[in-house]
């Protein structure tokens, strides 16, 4: 098991660094994934017996890295779902472009819609069944010459909702072999959730976790990803 890098952990939450390329829970791959690797910590960590409760309250996609909370009992999960789901939570990530964005600043509305035969999300018509908004604002951070870093912050939850929609105005993320049409050289998708605010389940205290992706690997190591990754 991969070793767990843990930010933060009490009797009600945990919050975690996914690794990029780790599913978020048990899929077909059969992959060990982060639901598990988590679960195994707190059982061994607090000597459990039987299956540890952790409850899965929010998703990051596969190739996604960053934070994550996961709760330790029921009532701080159904607490934090609710938050999650009147977007009381706040989720900044950081996203790797191919080319130099050309609007330092927008909002991008879309309507998508997952095709579940291809796997895939695609742009659609609002009038279409089935279709649901999806909004986000990013901000350029700085570039390379081939690249941008841009900082991205949904005011929707909808999967692969940066990937798509970045890829829809030309910029699809390094890394991306779904979306993108350059397939990168980097193993690893540039798309990093580096900022997650949420109020405690229980105390109600507003709690802000800030975290580095590994600077040692591309994408990242072509960014200054500190000077923008602080409080």
């Amino acid at each position: 098991m991969e070793k767990l890098t843990v930010l933060y952990e009490d009797n009600q939450i945990v919050v975690v660094i996914k690794p990029h390329n780790v599913p978020t829970q048990a899929d077909e791959s059969k992959d060990e994934d982060l639901l598990t690797m988590v679960k195994s910590y707190v059982k061994e960590k607090y000597n459990k017996v039987g299956d540890a409760f952790i409850g899965l309250v929010h998703r990051l996609d596969r190739p996604t890295g960053g934070i994550m909370v996961f709760a330790r009992n029921s009532k701080s999960a159904k607490r934090l779902s609710e938050q999650f789901q009147t977007h009381s939570v706040e989720k900044t990530y950081y996203a790797v472009t191919n080319g130099v964005v050309k609007i330092k600043t927008q909002k991008l509305v879309n309507y998508l819609k997952k095709d579940e035969k291809e796997n895939i999300v695609k742009i659609v018509p609002m009038s279409e069944n089935g279709a649901k908004k999806a909004e986000l604002v990013y901000n350029y951070l700085e570039d390379n010459g081939n690249q941008s870093l841009l900082e991205v912050k949904i005011l929707t939850g909808r999967s692969h909702q940066i990937r798509l929609q970045l890829a829809n105005i030309g910029h699809s993320l390094v890394g991306d072999v779904k979306y993108g049409k350059e397939r990168g050289r980097t193993s690893n998708l540039g798309l990093w959730a580096g900022k997650l605010a949420f109020n405690h389940p229980t105390t109600k205290e507003r709690m802000v976790f800030i975290a580095c992706p590994n600077q040692d690997v591309m994408p990242w190591k072509n960014f200054r990803m500190e000077k923008y990754l602080t409080r």
